[in-house]
């Protein structure tokens, strides 16, 4: 076209350039509208991908609680940046309810769906200008309507604390909506405080000034949602800061250290420690739907209703983020502390003894020295005080015991040794320095309670070994059962010294007291033999055999046959049944004879160790029994005098006694009762191996003299058992001693835990049952000796705190819910399913705990018999929480008004035939939303979001 200009007019080049000028005018365009062009595009592109495409091109989410996401795009315009940011849901169907938990906060302010937000990238992300916002919702609302588009456009303005916005919707050809939000945070006017202004200020909105509100009538749509909130345990916590300090100098939490009631006062952890109340409180929302007020006095009567007047009631609990996030800062409790301890048995390896990690001149130790704090003797002392209390009585090992607690090898709860582990968790920072300084006063506290023959408290003085435990419990276990030998040894010793019958004997010598033990009485011990040593087949029938315990004064009987002192029947504890001596045709009794020696694990292995290197299991395994052998035949001569060898094998041993079969009318055992004197003797023969030539058992017999027990020495040498258990305790190994206080610590803080009454909260059981088997697949090899300094172990250990911290998390919420809702079992239930769901999805078991953004949001509806219990945790506003007391809102429950209150007044319309449209369509007759306002506020805020449509 230009060229055919130029060659038509060679001779006049004035018209030529003007007529090039007026086509270059036509054709640029401004930067305005290509800044319109732009997000015109923009929009074409989301439009025609739709939310399908959308998603799949990676759309945002933007909360599990919402069905909401976003895509942005970002524009230039003026030197300036923008970004723009189109929300859409998944699914566009259906209408916005009023007061969906998903919805968005322009979607809730303005009722909208799907809509659009253009703003500047700039820090505040807002604009404070008023004319630059004018013109960029005009140039989004351009851009729209050439794209056909119904989506509403909002901008940012004003300050971003004030959520303010000001947007524009087409709603086709004929109306247009615009929006606008903003918000007051102080001098709210005391009008606007109540219902009966806020609905005048809505009415403002589209009545005439001058006109009389309170004599006029409109139909005017309303519902409303209150939102109440119990106060919180922790509002007025003043001495949290106090035993935080306390612990943090090298205390212990245990004891009174507060000084007002805890909610966990009554938890079995809070003798340990005070735990943060997970759920800070809960939040009812009372929700009125579906009214039609038609004057302002209506809203001041409504102010005055009762929230039980509510349609609807909505409860949400309030669960602290300190839980729910994954992370371990300021996080008190039993995981944090085993951490601490994996770390010390990390660090344990590093030297042979324990005073060395206390030792000034020890190298290499001066890099604990500097980052290690060892606590202040006054701070051990008090905790040795509390361990060693006079007067502590056990309640039971077994009471408090997990079924699969006995799978970890460790102590029990009350045990000694696990309160000791216990304490040592507290003691500090729980670093090995100051364990090492509390382990070797703990041992010189258990000499002391030795060598002056004082109960060693927390561990039963009689009774077997428990295998099962650890071998410092089992050691400790072993002391306690020596203190009390002592203890009755001495009693035995002064009982001696002021009789004139034991004057002489005790003059002897001193160890007198040794030879003539007497054992204690039969029910101060337990039958369970599960510390016994090896024995062969039939070797010892606890069936047949007699009691073991020493005699009394009666057992001293003369023997019916002989009046000799040789005959003198000493020790008796009663007639065998009909069994009758095979010589003397007397009947036989059952001597008292003295307990098995116990013994702990290693010198189980010991013996079984000897046993391998002798080689014939059985001779030696006799030989290992020799005492005791000879022990119960020197109590059976002396109760039965007049017995043979033969007589104590019946007794004994009766599998070794063989009877001869083809008498008919001999009893299968070979024993004859009184009266059958023609059946006399039984006819019957020892065994193949008593009868060798040779037999130890015939030769102990042959050597042993006929002694009572209470004459003969005793098995068990209490003086030196307890010096080798006081050497082993002294010289043990730091890394031995850090393993089994490992073990005892996992095991006797789920213990602890498991007492917490949480209801019957199933998820919680099961929780804590794979804990259990957890740590004990997980401890294993700390009872094989396999670990070393950093080696995998250790981590598998770090990641099994983890997961105990884990469970402490979850058990701390149920115990929570379960005080809160005890009349309400089935809503204590309903809310920690829904938290166990959501939680167990942040469940790591790594040695760095999962971190995570999302929130805990939880909504339940309150049935209507339940209501009361709900209202009955509002307990009043007492005197001392004069803050609370700003009633100026009304709807109060239980004198609690509400935190916030959020009303929609909206006014319908239709078009045809008012004002709004007075050149509609003919047949054109639609009822639309014209005017809507949500409030939102209390009595220090008020945010206002109104929306008008409008025939432009």
């Amino acid at each position: 076209m230009a060229s055919t200009s130029r060659n038509e007019s060679d001779g006049d080049n004035e018209p030529q350039e003007e007529e090039f000028e007026r086509f270059d005018d036509f054709t640029l365009a401004s930067s305005w509208e290509r800044f319109i062009s732009d997000i015109e595009a923009v929009c074409r592109q989301w439009m025609a991908d739709g939310p399908k495409n959308l998603l799949k091109k990676g759309a945002v989410h933007l909360g599990p609680s919402m069905n909401l996401y976003k895509v942005k795009s970002e524009l230039k315009h003026a030197l300036k940046s923008y970004c723009m940011e189109y929300h859409f849901e998944s699914n566009s169907d259906g209408k916005i309810a009023d007061w969906d938990w998903s919805l968005h906060d322009l979607q809730l302010c303005f009722g909208v769906k799907d809509f659009l937000v253009i703003a500047p990238q700039s820090a505040s992300g807002v604009i404070l200008d008023a004319p630059e916002s004018s013109k960029l919702l005009s140039a989004v609302a351009i851009a729209l309507s050439n794209c056909s588009s119904m989506w509403p456009a909002f901008v940012p303005v004003h300050d971003p604390s004030k959520k303010s916005y000001i947007g524009i919707q087409s709603m086709g050809t004929i109306f247009t909506r615009r929006f606008e939000a903003d918000h007051i945070s102080s001098q709210v006017p005391v009008k606007l405080m109540h219902l009966e202004g806020l609905f005048e200020l809505f009415v403002s909105k589209f009545a005439y000034s001058t006109l009389d509100f309170s004599a006029h009538f409109f139909q005017v749509h309303f519902t409303m949602k209150l939102t109440y909130k119990t106060i919180s345990h922790d509002d007025d916590d003043a001495t949290r800061g106090v035993d935080a300090e306390f612990v943090e100098s090298g205390g212990s939490p245990k004891g009174d250290t507060h000084t007002r009631a805890q909610w966990d006062d009554d938890c079995p952890w809070s003798e340990w420690y005070s735990a943060e109340d997970p759920v800070r409180g809960i939040e009812l929302v009372t929700i009125w739907t579906g009214k039609m007020v038609e004057s302002s006095s209506e809203m001041a009567e409504l102010e005055n209703a009762s929230p039980h007047e509510a349609e609807k009631w909505i409860l949400c609990p309030n669960i602290s983020s300190t839980i729910s996030d994954g992370s371990r800062a300021n996080t008190v409790g039993f995981a944090s502390q085993l951490s601490l301890l994996v770390d010390a048995l990390n660090m344990s390896f590093e030297a042979q003894f324990m005073e060395d990690f206390v030792s000034v001149e020890k190298p290499g130790m001066d890099n604990l020295k500097s980052s290690m704090v060892v606590p202040p003797p006054s701070v051990v002392d008090r905790l040795l005080k509390e361990l060693f209390q006079d007067g502590f009585k056990l309640s039971g090992f077994r009471k408090a015991e997990h079924k699969n607690s006995r799978f970890i090898k460790g102590a029990p709860l009350e045990s000694l040794f696990a309160q000791y582990c216990l304490s040592s968790l507290w003691l500090g920072n729980c670093n090995i320095r100051a364990i090492a300084s509390f382990w070797i006063e703990f041992v010189r506290e258990v000499r002391w309670c030795w060598e002056e023959s004082q109960t060693l408290p927390r561990m039963p003085g009689s009774g077997s070994i428990d295998l099962s435990t650890c071998l410092i419990n089992q050691k400790l276990q072993m002391l306690a059962i020596c203190i009390e030998k002592k203890q009755q040894l001495n009693e035995e010793y002064h009982d001696c010294i002021g009789s004139e019958d034991g004057h002489s004997a005790v003059m002897e010598n001193d160890q007198v007291a040794d030879d003539s033990w007497k054992t204690p009485d039969p029910g101060e011990y337990s039958d369970e033999k599960c510390d016994s040593p090896p024995t062969p087949t039939n070797f010892h029938n606890s069936a047949t055999s007699g009691p073991r315990y020493g005699t009394k004064a009666g057992d001293v009987t003369p023997s019916s046959d002989s009046k000799s002192s040789d005959y003198i029947r000493r020790g008796s504890a009663g007639v065998v049944g009909p069994m009758m001596l095979l010589k003397s045709h007397q009947s036989m009794h059952a001597p008292f004879t003295q307990e098995a020696p116990l013994m702990t694990e290693d010198m189980h292995e010991e013996r079984l160790q000897a046993v391998d290197a002798f080689g014939d299991s059985f001779s030696f395994s006799a030989q290992l029994e020799k005492e005791i052998l000879f022990s119960d035949m020197s109590a059976f001569k002396a109760a039965n005098p007049e017995a043979v060898f033969e007589d104590f094998i019946r007794w004994h041993s009766p599998g070794d006694w063989e009877t001869d079969d083809t008498l008919k009318s001999e009893p299968s055992s070979g024993f004859a009762s009184v009266s059958s004197k023609d059946d006399w003797p039984p006819r019957g023969r020892l065994s193949q191996r008593m009868s060798e030539r040779g037999n130890l058992w015939r030769k102990i017999w042959n050597d042993a003299p006929s002694l009572p027990a209470s004459e003969q020495k005793p098995l068990l040498d209490p003086h030196r058992e307890a010096e080798k258990i006081l050497h082993y305790l002294e010289t043990i190994r730091p890394h031995q001693l850090l393993e089994q206080m490992v073990c005892t610590s996992f095991r006797a803080a789920a213990d602890t835990l498991n007492q917490t009454s949480f209801g019957g909260l199933k998820q919680m059981q099961t929780k804590i049952d794979q804990l259990y088997l957890t740590m004990a697949s997980m401890l294993r090899p700390l009872q094989a000796n396999r670990l070393s300094a950093g080696s995998e172990g250790i981590e598998d250990l770090r990641r099994i705190s983890v997961v105990f911290g884990h469970v402490e998390k979850l058990l701390t919420i149920a115990a929570s819910l379960h005080r809160k809702f005890l009349q309400a079992p089935s809503m204590s239930e309903a809310i920690f399913t829904s938290y166990y769901d959501f939680y167990s999805k942040r469940m790591g078991t790594g040695s760095v705990e999962e971190n995570g953004d999302m929130e805990f949001s939880m909504k339940r509806q309150v049935r209507n018999h339940e209501r009361q219990i709900v209202s009955s945790m509002f307990t009043p506003p007492t005197v001392n929480q004069s803050w609370r007391k700003v009633l100026s809102m009304g709807n109060l429950l239980n004198g609690h008004e509400p935190i916030v209150r959020e009303i929609i007044f909206s006014k319908r319309d239709r078009v045809s035939g008012n004002h709004y449209a007075s050149h509609t369509p003919r047949g054109y007759n639609k009822e639309i939303e014209t005017y809507r306002m949500y409030i939102s506020g209390t009595s220090n805020d008020l945010r206002v979001a109104l929306s008008v449509a409008s025939c432009d």
